[in-house]
């Protein structure tokens, strides 16, 4: 969709074309072929009818990661799989409200995902993009939502960010061979990042970033939503309040958990033997090295010194962790624990493993299940050997 396309989309003959075209989807059950031929017949143009139900798709599709609003909004296809989920942006922009730094300029804005989190959390937001039709989108977004704001075409390598309170940038993480973990290919680069750290600055990052890229003095906070890892967030030395954080957004709530919460600190890791409950820590929690914080705040130890698995003699709901009741120990042998499995009866398998070289799929395929029992199966290391172990969630 090119700049000329999408400003006729806002026009209202363009705004009764995306009626016609979500009406159409609608009708065609979210057939797209189906629809298009009916978008056809109402809009002569390719090019815009093209566009028109284009946009319906990508509404439909963006609900799951922005709610409900999505269905108001503007996309392209690949701006939509970067934008950041609605409730992870609004937790980064409530967090930098709370340091009243009065205003924020979004550096590389695309469609406007973060954008229009920092202007619902009462911030002076400005945008800049320097792709014209995601500036043009971002400016269309905050406009479609009533939230007041600004987008600028440029590069955001060359804006003064000293007028603005807060500068927050979400480097691109692709190069010409596609995803890149090689901070240095993102766009703009790893050194960039690391002089709009020295000021007033958030910058996203990729979870899985090493440790030893974050900057002294800066926190990296590693987010989840409903047990999958968003994003890890990098926040400047005049903002940060911890070294490491795990964040994580549940259907219940927010709960964060610190270095600070960790008695152990990375100085010696709490290895005990098999108790009665076994924790899985959160993604966020794991990649922010956090999970002795949780072996020390369900009073237990790890099964292995370098396996992400605790285990205890109590029982306790974290939200930092999936809880199970361990049920017992079963063979790791495949052909005895075949025949463990078939003697409980069990014909429906979750398989779970940390350290131990298993394709959980391919393992349940060999074990032909048969029963009417369900059950979850952990494999990992305990003490350097392989153990399995029947578990059950609570």
């Amino acid at each position: 969709m090119d700049l000329a396309t999408f400003r006729w989309l806002l026009t209202p003959d363009g705004q009764q074309l995306l009626l016609t075209a979500a009406q159409a989807y609608a009708d065609a059950d979210g057939d797209p072929v189906r629809a298009a031929a009916q978008v056809r017949r109402a809009e002569s143009d390719a090019d815009r009818a093209a566009a028109a139900l284009t946009q319906v798709e990508l509404r439909v599709k963006a609900v799951g990661k922005l709610g409900d609003e999505a269905l108001r909004l503007y996309y392209t296809p690949d701006a939509l799989e970067q934008a950041t989920r609605r409730r992870v942006a609004d937790h980064r922009a409530a967090r930098v409200a709370a340091a009243e730094p009065g205003s924020v300029v979004d550096l590389g804005c695309g469609i406007g995902a973060d954008l229009m989190a920092f202007a619902r959390a009462g911030l002076t937001a400005a945008g800049v993009e320097l792709d014209p039709v995601r500036a043009a989108i971002a400016e269309a977004n905050l406009a479609a939502l009533g939230l007041p704001g600004a987008v600028a075409v440029a590069d955001a390598t060359t804006v003064d960010v000293s007028g603005f309170g807060v500068a927050f940038a979400d480097p691109a993480r692709r190069s010409g061979k596609g995803r890149s973990f090689d901070a240095a290919e993102w766009t703009p680069p790893w050194s960039w990042v690391e002089q709009l750290l020295r000021g007033r600055a958030v910058v996203k990052a990729a979870p899985g970033i090493p440790h030893d890229l974050v900057p002294d003095g800066a926190e990296a906070e590693w987010v989840s939503e409903l047990g999958e890892v968003k994003e890890a967030v990098l926040w400047s030395p005049y903002l940060a309040t911890t070294r490491r954080r795990a964040t994580v957004l549940a259907h219940t709530g927010l709960a964060t958990l610190t270095d600070e919460d960790d008695p152990y600190d990375g100085r010696e890791r709490p290895v005990r033997d098999l108790g009665g409950y076994l924790y899985e820590p959160d993604g966020a929690v794991i990649r922010a090295g956090l999970v002795t914080a949780v072996a020390a705040g369900v009073d237990g130890g790890l099964l292995d010194e370098h396996i992400a698995y605790v285990t205890s003699d109590a029982s306790f709901h974290t939200p930092f962790a999936r809880s199970y009741r361990v049920v017992e120990t079963l063979p790791f042998r495949e052909k005895q624990l075949r025949l463990a499995l078939k003697q409980r009866g069990i014909g429906t398998l979750t398989i779970k493993k940390r350290g131990v070289d298993i394709d959980p799929a391919a393992l349940r395929r060999r074990l032909h299940l048969a029963g009417d029992d369900e059950a979850t199966l952990v494999l990992t290391r305990i003490g350097g050997h392989g153990a399995a172990l029947l578990v059950k969630p609570f």
